[in-house]
């Protein structure tokens, strides 16, 4: 039997194993598993389809380099690659690329519905975006504008015009909301 086909139909778990052990077979059930996802991150963070695409592939060759790092105790093999996939893309906002310095306050417009239907965790998703929608316009634009605009505090303090404990204090509290209205839902981050 085909090993990649094997490997598809492993947990999560399982899967993390065979990576740490170096079976090629298991990078590549794990792209088909989280590819489309990973790509649908970076592409709301970098509007340009190839520099999305090349960060999907950095992360994954970085999780493939680096698979003994995974800790489960942590969090699931799942968002470890898209925390992965996430500061690539901000590497790449800061790097020789350029910033996106014409992006618009409001990054959820970038967030299309259809973007969230290429993973089996939609009703997750959903209540993630119900909750940032629910917060309270700074703290969800100081939220956006660090996890998918991929500016620092100092940047998201000059460009919405407040003190930098402002932002530091909104992304607390934002942060801390969101995590109780998710834990409350039974959701895991």
């Amino acid at each position: 039997m085909d090993p990649t086909r094997v490997a598809a139909s492993l947990p999560d778990s399982e899967l993390a194993a065979a990576l740490q052990r170096g079976e090629p077979h298991a990078i590549e059930a794990l792209y088909d598993r989280y590819g489309r996802l990973a790509f649908g991150l970076a592409a709301r963070m970098i509007t340009d389809r190839a520099a999305a695409e090349d960060v999907v592939q950095d992360a994954f060759l970085s999780v493939w380099r680096n698979a003994n790092t995974f800790d489960p105790a942590r969090g699931s093999l799942r968002s470890w690659l898209l925390s992965i996939v996430h500061h690539r893309a901000i590497d790449h906002l800061r790097g020789s690329a350029g910033r996106q310095t014409d992006a618009p306050l409001d990054v959820m417009e970038r967030l299309k519905p259809d973007a969230f239907a290429v993973a089996p965790a939609d009703a997750d998703r959903i209540e993630i975006r119900n909750g940032l929608a629910a917060l309270p316009e700074a703290q969800r634009q100081t939220l956006e504008l660090a996890y998918f605009g991929g500016l620092t505090h100092v940047e998201i303090a000059l460009r919405m015009g407040v003190p930098l404990g402002t932002v530091k204090g909104r992304m607390r509290i934002g942060l801390e909301k969101l995590r109780d209205r998710l834990q409350e839902k039974r959701i895991e981050l």
